[in-house]
């Protein structure tokens, strides 16, 4: 049975020293450095750390690593740039920015705002149906894993991807009703544990087999024209790695939202700094060792993800972990990319119909697996419906390596890159045509070509993995 909730806020009751109201009138923030720290990893460490081998190996040893500390570099740079921009005009006093479009409506305004919501929310809204798949495709590996230890490695196993995904979905439709992302810490927490889990499994299953000997053949520049691929597959798929690794480094997008959890003291921006550098450098050692390792292990012939398309068989048991590692940290990693989405949806309808009980009136009630929770009854709509869209999108558009790619390449310059920039320059007041602010430009130049291309060699591995699916391959 549900109770009806109010909870006015202290500026609408007059009171802005309400116990557990923060300086806005809101509830008061908890989050640390640890909970944003968790929230980075969650989002960072996602499954495409897993398929680094595969992109290593299409840019060689020099290159592969090269770019791999240089986005780690980038995407921290400009996320120092983008923390300062929470609170304006002062990033220690000024008023408070809720969301990535607050921000860039504060210090740029004009269309700049409908190009960073589009921006973002687009990825956001791939992102959740990209995880969707990987999940699924992690709780089917764990079938085909039993059945190829029963049967033999070159037993064909067949298992559906479709009822994993339905059963994915059912959970996410219930994690959905958490009100905020406020109250994910603790999926966070849970869900950076499972990727540190799943990573290092992978990472010490390629030690074990370059320790054996059994290696795949390497080189300096990664695949061989003529041997392992052709020319323009070469170049394509060389594009297509850049925006793979891209996706690896695209927590920017929520960055903003992550440093609304925080607590107002120690300053916000300084700890979302701390967060962001620790993020950041742990993932990169892991991408570092999963990238590198891997290709050392599997050599050109890398696959695109080393759990889930058995790179390994054995031990069964510890890939069937591995992979249900994957499954539990992505149904995390699905809230921390959906809650911004669902707060944007809803606080604009909250603004268009602020008499609607439909849309406002909250009940508390209990919920499997939340426990004593304030549900909405249109947030249990739209979710619900949010989810279930998600899922059968999905369904229909099973394709992994070409997917990250896109998203990458499509979310990097404009959330990672231009947009932290852009506020930044607004914000110091960098001087026209000064060093600092050619230099500045000249950084989102070349990030704009690489984006460019990496989205280009994402399309074509797209429209190549649409002609390889089965149900498509009779199709010309």
């Amino acid at each position: 049975m549900m109770e009806a909730y109010h909870n006015p806020s202290a500026v609408e009751s007059g009171d802005t020293a309400v116990k557990g109201v923060d300086d806005d009138g809101r509830e008061k923030r908890t989050g640390t450095f640890w909970t944003a720290s968790a929230h980075i990893i969650t989002a960072v460490i996602g499954s495409g750390v897993l398929s680094l081998a595969w992109a290593i190996a299409q840019l060689g040893w020099v290159a592969g690593t090269i770019i791999l500390v240089a986005f780690a570099i980038i995407t921290y740079y400009t996320s120092t740039m983008l923390a300062d921009c929470y609170r304006s005009p002062d990033p220690i006093t000024g008023t408070r920015n809720y969301n990535y479009m607050g921000v860039v409506r504060t210090y740029l305004g004009g269309k700049k705002v409908q190009l960073c919501g589009l921006a973002q929310y687009v990825n956001l809204v791939g992102v959740t149906i990209g995880y969707t798949i990987t999940a699924s495709i992690s709780l089917v590996a764990i079938g085909k894993s039993n059945c190829y230890h029963d049967k033999g490695h070159k037993v064909k196993c067949s298992v559906s991807n479709y009822p994993y995904m339905a059963a994915f979905g059912v959970v996410q439709i219930i994690l959905s009703q958490l009100p905020n992302f406020h109250k994910l810490s603790f999926l966070s927490i849970i869900a950076a544990v499972m990727s540190f889990s799943y990573a290092s499994i992978g990472i010490g299953l390629a030690i074990a087999t370059v320790a054996s000997g059994k290696i795949g053949k390497t080189e300096l520049t990664g695949t061989v024209i003529g041997v392992d691929v052709t020319a323009t597959e070469k170049v394509w798929k060389l594009f297509q790695a850049i925006g793979d690794i891209a996706f690896s480094y695209a927590f920017t997008t929520i960055l903003i939202e992550i440093q609304d959890t925080l607590r107002s003291s120690p300053p916000e921006n300084k700890v979302m700094k701390r967060a962001s550098l620790a993020g950041v450098s742990t993932t990169t050692v892991f991408y570092i060792l999963c990238g590198c390792i891997g290709y050392a292990a599997f050599g050109n012939q890398a696959p695109g993800d080393f759990l889930t398309d058995f790179g390994f068989y054995e031990p069964y048991w510890l890939i069937d972990f591995a992979n249900a590692c994957i499954a539990l940290h992505l149904i995390g990693a699905y809230q921390v990319y959906a809650q911004p989405f669902f707060q944007f949806v809803e606080e604009n309808c909250n603004k268009k119909w602020p008499q609607s009980n439909f849309i406002n009136k909250e009940y508390s009630s209990n919920i499997p697996l939340l426990g004593k929770c304030r549900v909405n009854l249109f947030r249990l709509v739209w979710r619900t419906c949010y989810v279930v869209l998600t899922t059968f999108v999905a369904m229909i558009f099973p394709f992994f390596n070409a997917i990250l790619g896109l998203l990458g390449a499509l979310a990097f310059w404009p959330l990672t890159v231009y947009f932290p920039v852009a506020m930044h320059i607004a914000q110091a007041k960098v001087k026209k045509y000064s060093r600092r602010w050619l230099a500045l430009n000249l950084l989102v130049l070349v990030c704009l070509i690489v984006s460019i291309l990496a989205a280009v060699g994402s399309i074509i591995g797209l429209i190549n993995s649409v002609k390889s699916y089965k149900p498509f391959k009779n199709l010309d």
